[in-house]
């Protein structure tokens, strides 16, 4: 087995968060006909892919992984769901992306404390850790209302922002959490 080191496994991370960004995530359904039906859940595996990272590589290159995307974002490339540069710091979306920080080392911390991957205690894991992003951007709404960041309403922007795509979230985090549990064992990572 080779041991790659962190700085590797954070530019991976890095690019896995940037590639899942770019992957529209729906639900495949049969059809009695053999053919099948694609359902748009409209939302990507940006999130996922930082917790899938999180519980492969651990707290640390988690959250290198999460700091570095944001820095991308900020200063080079528009990776962002709405673009990318300084600018973005002013929007209501931003709070979403600082809760990658907390989420990807509270992901990776609950991980490496299990010694055997388990489908449940990783979907508690990811489900905790996608609660605590949501928990700091809801924080930065309201702060940004609070200072006159943006003139809607706050209710609407909670609800777009957090209350309607949570569910989404939520089943892809736990199948975010058999993929991790796959790969751990494909790639003999302890």
């Amino acid at each position: 087995m080779h041991k790659f080191s962190s700085g590797v496994k954070a530019i991976t991370g890095v690019m896995l968060i940037i590639i899942c960004a770019m992957i529209p995530s729906s639900i495949i359904s049969p059809q009695g006909d053999l053919s099948l039906l694609n359902i748009p859940l409209h939302s990507n595996w940006q999130i996922q892919g930082l917790l899938l990272t999180s519980l492969l590589s651990g707290p640390q290159v988690g959250t290198i992984s999460a700091i570095s995307y944001l820095i991308i974002g900020l200063f080079y490339l528009p990776v962002f769901h709405g673009g990318g540069s300084v600018g973005y710091i002013l929007t209501h979306e931003f709070g979403y992306l600082l809760g990658f920080i907390p989420a990807a080392w509270t992901c990776g911390s609950l991980s490496k404390k299990d010694l055997k991957p388990d489908i449940i205690y990783y979907s508690l894991y990811t489900t905790l850790s996608l609660s605590i992003l949501h928990i700091t951007g809801i924080t930065y709404l309201f702060v940004g209302k609070i200072i006159g960041n943006w003139d809607e309403n706050l209710f609407d922007l909670i609800l777009v922002n957090s209350l309607i795509p949570f569910p989404i979230h939520f089943l892809l985090c736990i199948s975010i959490s058999l993929v991790s549990i796959i790969l751990k064992r494909i790639l003999l990572v302890k």
